[in-house]
């Protein structure tokens, strides 16, 4: 990508993958991205589990897209998901938030996520993000306790095909200049 414009025009949410393995290293370069994102009082509330091919990425395919969550079973054709788990944080956030009435945690795990899809189009991958899904069936799929919370999963591989362009509001429309 020539400009970090350029890199977030290219980046979209893709719903058709190739059956193509992605590289542990374009992961790795990906998960990088993500442990550098600012967070809170740098309490880094995140844990990232990648399922790659195997029984625990079968298990999330079976379990976290069935019933209510079956219009995100295309997630189940990406090579790689990624469900990314929400750690406790430090308490100096945590009560800030209670205070604020804002979850920093949650907004911890948007930064970092983004990072990690922007890197992903900077490999030549495609990502979803897929807040609708099983939880439960997802944790049980990675051996997670009952204690653990999976707040989404990011489906990862290379485009099946090109997605149709989307309309995006104007600056004008989205800014108000005070």
């Amino acid at each position: 990508m020539d400009s970090f414009l350029d890199l977030c025009r290219a980046r979209r949410s893709c719903r058709n993958f190739q059956n193509t393995p992605v590289a542990v290293e374009a992961l790795d370069r990906c998960l990088e991205a993500a442990r550098l994102a600012p967070s809170a009082c740098n309490a880094q509330p995140w844990l990232f589990h990648v399922a790659g091919p195997g029984p625990a990425k079968t298990g999330l395919d079976q379990g976290a897209f069935r019933g209510a969550y079956k219009m995100n079973a295309f997630a189940a054709d990406a090579p790689v998901i990624i469900a990314v788990e929400r750690r406790r944080g430090k308490i100096l956030p945590r009560l800030g938030g209670r205070i604020r009435g804002t979850e920093y945690s949650v907004l911890d795990l948007g930064i970092a996520c983004e990072h990690l899809v922007l890197q992903a189009a900077e490999e030549g991958l495609a990502s979803c993000w897929i807040g609708w899904f099983d939880g439960k069936a997802a944790g049980e799929a990675l051996g997670l306790g009952p204690r653990r919370r999976l707040e989404l999963l990011i489906a990862i591989g290379y485009a099946a095909s090109d997605p149709a362009p989307l309309k995006r509001r104007t600056i004008e429309e989205i800014r108000e200049l005070h």
